[in-house]
């Protein structure tokens, strides 16, 4: 049961119910009502504007937070480092080594190729920091795209490199006689008068006039392929396989040091001048055939000529002259 207020009244000298009036008190309902709205709204107010008041877990975070965001900047400075240093690389690769080596040059394209159309970082997005996160994640791709296709590039130059020493091994690139052995080079390549016949007749290699028994070396790295006397004309000869279209041919020996699948090197001793098969005097006869075609060995004496040994063996090579077989 409510407490019942009383007032004392002087005149009746008594006291009296408290009696409130109806209207009284819905205006004290509806000014408690705006008070408290009032002061709902003044306190967020004032919690929105008091500085944010942080907790020592939430402090930690945030630091943890600020040093990753410098460690993502520092790694981004060193992406572009490596990426201007692996440009240089590419630059070289494209304009000297490739085309050294005569391979085709790899474009822009191909080097970043495979990163269109998908949105590979998607689980990325939606993060306060999703743009940093996103960026440094593609260009990582990227360069690591980039670095593979250099590396099989560089892979390519190396066998390229490797077949390239191998070619510059087996071209036949020195004379057959050592100089102080030679007495003179007797017949070049072209027109001579035949020595038994004494007709004009096309003479497929040279002749290098020298004592029996000189010591006759490989022209080039190879395959001895043939070590015999069972081809007509030549006499005891030997044919040397260097490998990519070459083949080079010593006839006429007085002897061969060397057999049939025997592998040489440019400089080893494979035989002797002499004057076997079809020669008027001890000599030897030397050819190289190129892709099955007699060329002439004059242009492949560039491995121990002097400038001036190689003019004067080309003003002797060039006279019309009587060949020894």
């Amino acid at each position: 049961m409510a407490k019942v207020k009383n007032y004392y009244d002087s005149d009746t000298l008594s006291y009296r119910k408290i009696e409130y009036k109806k209207g009284r008190k819905t205006k004290i309902f509806f000014l408690s009502l705006l008070g408290m709205f009032l002061s709902g709204f003044l306190l967020l107010i004032i919690y929105l504007n008091i500085p944010y008041i942080e907790t020592p877990k939430e402090k930690a975070l945030k630091r943890e937070l600020s040093n990753m965001e410098l460690q993502f900047e520092l790694l981004n400075k060193k992406i572009v480092q490596a990426q201007n240093v692996l440009s240089e690389i590419e630059t070289r690769d494209n304009t000297i080594y490739r085309v050294y080596f005569e391979a085709n040059p790899i474009s822009e394209e191909q080097r970043k190729a495979g990163f269109g159309g998908v949105n590979r970082y998607k689980n990325l997005e939606g993060f306060d920091n999703s743009n940093l996160i996103i960026s440094t994640s593609k260009k990582i791709d990227v360069l690591t795209k980039q670095i593979v296709v250099q590396s099989k590039s560089l892979d390519e130059i190396a066998g390229l490199a490797e077949e390239k020493e191998k070619l510059l091994k087996a071209i036949p690139t020195i004379k057959p006689v050592k100089n102080e052995d030679l007495t003179r080079m007797a017949s070049g390549y072209g027109y001579r008068s035949d020595p038994f016949t004494k007709a004009r007749k096309f003479h497929r290699g040279m002749d290098f006039t020298a004592p029996r028994g000189t010591p006759v070396y490989a022209t080039g790295n190879g395959i001895v392929k043939r070590a015999d006397r069972r081809s007509s004309g030549y006499g005891r000869h030997i044919r040397i396989d260097h490998g990519f279209g070459y083949t080079s041919l010593y006839a006429h020996l007085y002897k061969y040091v060397v057999k049939r699948g025997q592998k040489v090197k440019r400089g080893d001793l494979i035989g002797f001048v002499g004057s076997t098969g079809r020669s008027q005097a001890p000599h030897l006869h030397y050819e190289i055939i190129k892709d099955g075609k007699r060329v002439n060995p004059l242009n492949f004496y560039y491995g121990n000529l002097s400038p001036e040994e190689f003019a004067e063996l080309l003003k002797v090579a060039s006279q019309e002259n009587q060949s020894l077989d």
